[in-house]
This record gives C-alpha cells, sequence and structure tokens, in this order.
C-alpha cells in the first residue's frame, strides 16, 4: 500500500474501530542505511535516508487516562494501558502483544520527559496504528512507530517536542524499556530525513548534514526474507565487544580510537574483538567518503566503498548470513561499476541496499529470481523506493 492510500484509508478504520473521528493523523518514515552499520551507537557517522514507506498513526483524545491502540496490520489487534502514576511506574513488558512495548516504551518515555520539562502530562487517546513497512527486514519499522507516535501525541495535546529531543526518546524506549541497546540513527533519520537527501549524522554531537543523492542512480531494497530479531540475536553482544575495546584503550567510544591506534595495539587485543573494532573504526572512514562520493555522483567509488563495507560486516563483525551474502554477489555482479550493494541494518538477516543506474534495474530483478531461490531456496521481496521526507503530522 502507498503512504497516500494507507493516510487515506486509516481515519475511515479508526472510526469503525472507535466509532470517532481521527483529529489527526500521524506520519514517520522508515529509513534504509546506506553505510555505516554499527557505528552509531560507536558515537561514529552513519549515513541514512528516510524512505517514501513509513507507519501512520490515526489519533484522538479521550475522556479517561486510558491508552487504547489497534494494529490495523495485525487483525486489529486492540492493546490497553493506563497513563495513571502507578501504572506507569510499574508497566510490564507485553509477551501476548510485543509489539505493544514500543508503544509502552514511547509513552512511558515521553511522559517522564513532559514532567522534566514541566509541560502538562499526557491525558487519554485512542490510537491505529499501520504501515507498509516490511516488518523484521531493518527497516527500522520500530523507530518509524516511535516518531509516529511522539508527532501524534504532540498534535493532540500541544506539546513541545522537537525532532532530536524526539529521536532521543524513542532511542530511550528502546534502550531502557524495549531492550535493544541500539543507537540514535534510526529515530534520528524517521523524525529529520529530508527528500532527495542521505543525513550525514554524527552521533557523539548529533550534527546533521543533508548530503544530495545522486540523481543518476535508483534506490534499490532487497529483503532477503531471513527474518531478524534485534532484541533476542547477538546485537547487543557486538556493543559489548566495542565496549570492551573502548576500555582497553581507556576511551569511551570506539570513536575516538584511530585505526592506527588499534592496529598497533592487534597483539594486546583478543582476535575477536580487534576484528569487531576494526570494522567500527575503517567503517566511520568509509561513511566520510560515501558523503564525498555521493556528492561527486561517482558510481565506482560508491560501488569500491559499498563492497568494502559488506566484506567488513560479513567477516569482521559477522553480522551478515550465507543468504544476504548470496544477494550482495548476484547484485555486485550485474552492476560491475555502475554503482554497489551491501547489506544494510543490524544484520542477522534482513535487507541489502543497492545503488544503481535504471537500465540496470531490470536485470538485477531478473538475476534474483531465478538465481537466489536456486541458491538458497527462498524467494526475495524486491522494493524501487524514493527518498522521503522526515515525521510529520
Amino acid at each position: 500500500m502507498k503512504n497516500g492510500e494507507l493516510t487515506q484509508a486509516l481515519p475511515y478504520a479508526f472510526n469503525q474501530a472507535f466509532g470517532q473521528e481521527a483529529a489527526l493523523v500521524a506520519y514517520a518514515p522508515g529509513r534504509v542505511n546506506l553505510i555505516g552499520d554499527h557505528t552509531d551507537y560507536n558515537l561514529g557517522w552513519v549515513l541514512p535516508v528516510a524512505l517514501d514507506r513509513g507507519t501512520s498513526v490515526a489519533a484522538s483524545q479521550r475522556d479517561d487516562s486510558q491508552i487504547q491502540v489497534v494494529a490495523r496490520d495485525m487483525d486489529n489487534e486492540k492493546v490497553s494501558f493506563s497513563l495513571d502514576d502507578q501504572a506507569m511506574a510499574q508497566m510490564p513488558l507485553d509477551s501476548v502483544s510485543p509489539w505493544s512495548n514500543y508503544v509502552r516504551g514511547t509513552v512511558k518515555m515521553l511522559s517522564a520527559y513532559l514532567a522534566e520539562t514541566g509541560q502538562p502530562p499526557l491525558r487519554g487517546a485512542s490510537l491505529m496504528i499501520s504501515g507498509n513497512l516490511p516488518k523484521g527486514a531493518g527497516l527500522s519499522s520500530s523507530a518509524s512507530l516511535e516518531m509516529a507516535l511522539i508527532k501524534a501525541f504532540a498534535g493532540l495535546f500541544d506539546l513541545k517536542v522537537d525532532g532530536i529531543k524526539a529521536a532521543q526518546l524513542g532511542q530511550q524506549a528502546e534502550n531502557e524499556f524495549v531492550g535493544c541497546n541500539c543507537g540514535i540513527m534510526d529515530q534520528l533519520i524517521s523524525a529529520m530525513g529530508e527528500a532527495e537527501r542521505a543525513m550525514l549524522i554524527d552521533c557523539s554531537d548529533l550534527a546533521i548534514k543533508q548530503v544530495p543523492l545522486p540523481a543518476g542512480l535508483r534506490l534499490m531494497i532487497i529483503n532477503s526474507n531471513v527474518k531478524r530479531t534485534l532484541v533476542g540475536s547477538e546485537y547487543n553482544l557486538r556493543r559489548e565487544q566495542c565496549q570492551q575495546v573502548a576500555q582497553h584503550f581507556g576511551v569511551s567510544s570506539l570513536r575516538q580510537v584511530s585505526y592506527e591506534q588499534l592496529c598497533r595495539a592487534e597483539a594486546s587485543l583478543e582476535p575477536t574483538l580487534f576484528r569487531r573494532a576494526r570494522h567500527v573504526v575503517s567503517e566511520n572512514a568509509r561513511v566520510l567518503e560515501m558523503a564525498e562520493a555521493l556528492s561527486a555522483g561517482d558510481n565506482a567509488y560508491i560501488g569500491r566503498l559499498m563492497a568494502a563495507s559488506h566484506r567488513s560486516l560479513r567477516d569482521d563483525f559477522a553480522v551478515s548470513t550465507p543468504e544476504v551474502d548470496c544477494l550482495v554477489e548476484l547484485v555486485s555482479e550485474v552492476l560491475g561499476m555502475d554503482g554497489g550493494a551491501r547489506m544494510t541494518g543490524g544484520g542477522f538477516g534482513g535487507c541489502v541496499v543497492a545503488l544503481l543506474p535504471e537500465h540496470k534495474i531490470a536485470e538485477v530483478r531478473e538475476t534474483i529470481a531465478v538465481e537466489y531461490q536456486a541458491r538458497t531456496g527462498l524467494t526475495a521481496d524486491i522494493y524501487l523506493c524514493q527518498s522521503g521526507a522526515g515525521a510529520f503530522a
């Protein structure tokens, strides 16, 4: 479903579910990261793009202190919880409807922020959620949901929450409530992305630079259909390993370690820890080079950087899978020097991102259709996307 169709259909479905009109519909995009994975929580650089796919939240105020949420894409499953102080303080994780934990966590962190800043507390709301991002594919459906929720609450209750603060609250919801130690990239690009631009983010101070995307390249996302779950994967272990290396150097993050420093210390580090850190430090350099390559429209340079990033994620950080490697190989063979492909996101399945010229699209599609299933037994889903704008209501 396209975004326009999604936005038009949601108010009607909201009326059917709650028997009242929606006061507003908020929207926030998913994202794909062109390069710079597992660098954000190491306070390095990342280069994501907001997509023209995302999550919409229809919302209206209630007369009580209940949050009632309907997940339209999950057979209209309904969840309710209270905003009273005791309920918020003791709010448990929901094992029956785990999607609601992103709602619960966002509400909890937003409520705490409003109290800290002297703003009026949240009041009850009826919410309906719907989206067109493939779940579990690594395109940040959770961050998209969190940013859309904050936009909806801000619009309903006239709250003062800027894009950076919204991103921080969404990250808090995942770190402190859901239990995924993600960085801030996903929430920040969802909150503040711009169409036809990638966003170069310095995760140490959240400085942002918008980088134009080359006019001659299309954005293709290929879902391997190897499902991934960051909370239950080794994602958190990778973060711990990076922190161990930072502690070895007596610094707070790998951002403060140069490639030369790391190489000199190789003998004193456990080999696995050295490889994890080598990915992060080298990836930071590739992100900055990629921003230059995009601005210059240098397709061959873009392809080399994406290939190097994938090798690093596969070999040093060990977060790729044979299926994802297969897709990258297939696409890269077709493209040659005319663009590039790499795994994207946290890893352990999910998607490949490719930048490619229009005249290569049909051949890439055909190659994947024929070869991917033959080699893996899986069928890949292919999405040609546009860059999109950040959250709005």
